[in-house]
């Protein structure tokens, strides 16, 4: 990943992240791959008893997170739900205090939290890629997460 001495401003890292649970809920595995130039670092974990979303969610965060520096992002993701809700919902779910627009409380606040924090400090191109539709990457992170939550069985 970026070291300290290559300027920020030119330092562009893609990472593509995916999540699951099968059933959901149920056990779920998550996973995200980050590429920079010729470089490039696998991510995955799992729960035993998660949703679909909070895979997702964690997949977004925990690859932000392994970023040492600043970074311009191209982050793809088969989730709506995770580029509509930091892209469109975040900004009514703050000013309602987190409540959604029935007014209960978001889910996931826990994860958005994290995912918002990990996104800060870096410039974020949020890609939506259609999900098992042939995108070699989209298939590649799909395969480890789903790996993941299979060795965690």
């Amino acid at each position: 990943m970026p070291t300290d001495s290559e300027p920020a401003a030119r330092t562009l890292v893609e990472i593509w992240t995916d999540g699951g649970c099968k059933p959901n809920p149920g056990p779920g595995g998550w996973a995200a791959l980050l590429r920079f130039g010729g470089h490039e670092r696998e991510l995955s974990g799992a729960e035993p008893a998660t949703t679909n979303n909070r895979m997702e969610l964690t997949a977004a965060a925990a690859a932000l997170e392994a970023l040492k520096r600043p970074c311009r992002v191209q982050l793809h993701t088969d989730s709506e739900y995770v580029r509509n809700g930091i892209t469109r919902w975040k900004d009514g779910w703050v000013r309602r205090n987190w409540r959604n627009s029935a007014g209960d409380p978001v889910a996931n606040y826990d994860l958005w939290q994290r995912l918002l924090a990990a996104a800060k400090p870096h410039e974020i191109d949020w890609r939506w890629v259609r999900g098992h539709s042939g995108d070699v990457m989209n298939e590649r992170v799909d395969r480890l997460a789903t790996d993941a939550r299979e060795k965690a069985r």
